[in-house]
């Protein structure tokens, strides 16, 4: 088998996951995923796309992730995973898309307006 590589997007982050094959190792910018992600629900993130078809322990990734919070890169990464495992497997669609892990969630920071001190919100209003 040789390298397989996808890009993930989750608001602000960009994921690179390179899959080969191997003994389970996660590598993200050069760390362990669990070092480099310390809070659990986090990690678990990670790990979702290979818990949903029954593949933990089978492939080695190594990870390249810039831009945004760990939150919205533990996101991109799960995405990038799963079109990963994807283009491994065409069997593997069916149960990732159930989970929506192939579905780019769009919603992205909504910019800041002129005359407001937020995107929304407003000065208080005084009618005298």
């Amino acid at each position: 088998m040789e390298m397989i590589n996808a890009t993930g997007r989750r608001k602000a982050s960009v994921a690179r996951v390179y899959l080969t094959k191997g003994e389970g190792k996660i590598l993200v910018n050069g760390k362990d995923y669990k070092q480099y992600f310390p809070q659990i629900h986090i990690q678990a993130n990670i790990i979702a796309p290979f818990q949903t078809i029954e593949a933990e322990n089978i492939y080695d990734l190594k990870i390249n992730v810039n831009g945004g919070g760990f939150k919205g890169q533990s996101e991109a990464i799960r995405m990038a995973i799963a079109r990963a495992l994807v283009k491994l497997n065409e069997d593997f669609r069916k149960p990732l898309k159930a989970r929506k892990f192939l579905t780019r969630d769009a919603r992205v920071v909504e910019r800041k307006k002129y005359g407001k001190p937020k995107a929304r919100k407003s000065f208080q209003f005084s009618k005298r």
